[in-house]
């Protein structure tokens, strides 16, 4: 899909960081292009500046320098992926005419088009499979032609204070995009059969959310965001086991088997919002969802995905976004990317909106 949101229209890169600011960690990638080529030059995964709401401006912008050494990249333009906690992200129909004009429209009009009052709000679209619906299209004369778009926002106020600390921590802001959207891109380049002619679900499994899109032959037909994650994973095994959240994250990672009885029942509140999400979609548009791919942190699990496959009733599997990449890493990053890969599907995505 590869659309850009809330950015500048500036040329093309080839080299770009992109950076996921997650709940309990960020995520970055290093990518280069040559031709049509893709290299990932180095990755990172830090915990998070903050799990607060409001990370104070001095405290992101040492973490963004500190990912800046970690990743010891020469490119310096960034992309930076917002959470779903700090976007907004609909599928909506809206009037037909220039993107320029919707987002001046969204700007003044929210509460209309996307049922909610957004004050102060920064807004970017893009419509969906409408050959009409270029840059610069206009609805033909006395008619009132909609047309379904992609809208994704943010806070004025968030998107500045990004730009701010990435000025500060040395990078050059190249845009902002809605986490949401980074699987998808990603999926779209790891696996390109299954996303132009297959109908599949894509979970990303979250810190404190996990999100679900449902694509159908490359279109983006249902996007969901449930309030589960693998934190509730996480605690409710520390006490269950009343053992430390650090060690209820390694066994729930490293030794989920031996904890079956306990983790199963935690995992399956999360199989049963995304079973709904899937039966929506089945019903309304009378498809069947034949694979479900899953990343984020938890996708590490098999147990985890398994334990969802048994709720979802339909095959699940982790995937690697890092699949259609040339890895180009430094020797002690080369061993650990098969692991660190299920969680780079955002920070991957987002760098792809930039090539």
């Amino acid at each position: 899909m590869g659309m850009p949101f809330m950015k500048s229209r500036a040329r093309k890169r080839d080299q770009v960081i992109a950076i996921d600011l997650g709940g309990r960690s960020s995520k970055a990638v290093y990518l280069q292009r040559k031709g049509d080529r893709f290299t990932l030059s180095g990755y990172a995964i830090l915990d998070a500046a903050s799990q607060d709401k409001s990370i104070p401006p001095d405290v992101l912008t040492e973490h963004l320098k500190e990912i800046g050494r970690v990743l010891d990249a020469r490119g310096k333009h960034v992309t930076v992926a917002l959470g779903v906690n700090d976007t907004v992200f609909k599928q909506t129909e809206v009037p037909l005419m220039s993107p320029a004009d919707l987002r001046q429209m969204l700007k003044y009009n929210t509460k209309n088009y996307l049922q909610q009052d957004l004050a102060d709000h920064v807004f970017d679209c893009h419509y969906v499979l409408g050959s009409q619906a270029a840059e610069g299209a206009k609805p033909a004369a006395g008619a009132a032609q909609k047309q379904k778009a992609i809208i994704a926002g943010a806070k004025r106020q968030t998107i500045e204070g990004v730009n701010n600390a990435l000025k500060a921590a040395g990078f050059i802001p190249d845009q902002v995009v809605p986490s949401m959207l980074g699987p998808v891109n990603a999926f779209e380049l790891a696996e390109p059969e299954a996303f132009a002619h297959d109908v599949v679900a894509l979970v990303e499994v979250g810190f404190k959310n996990s999100t679900i899109v449902i694509l159908s032959s490359g279109e983006m037909m249902l996007n969901r965001v449930v309030a589960i994650g693998g934190d509730q994973f996480t605690l409710g095994l520390a006490d269950q086991l009343n053992t430390s959240y650090q060690e209820a994250e390694s066994i729930k990672v490293g030794m989920p088997v031996e904890v079956q009885q306990n983790l199963e029942p935690l995992i399956q509140p999360l199989g049963r919002e995304l079973r709904a999400s899937i039966d929506f979609f089945e019903h309304q548009q009378d498809k069947t969802v034949s694979k479900v791919f899953i990343a984020g942190g938890s996708a590490r699990s098999d147990f985890i995905v398994q334990a969802l496959q048994a709720e979802l009733m339909v095959p699940c599997q982790s995937w690697s976004p890092v699949k259609f990449l040339q890895l180009g890493l430094p020797p002690e990053k080369m061993g650990e990317i098969e692991q660190a890969a299920p969680q780079l599907s955002v920070a991957i995505g987002a760098a792809a909106v930039s090539f």
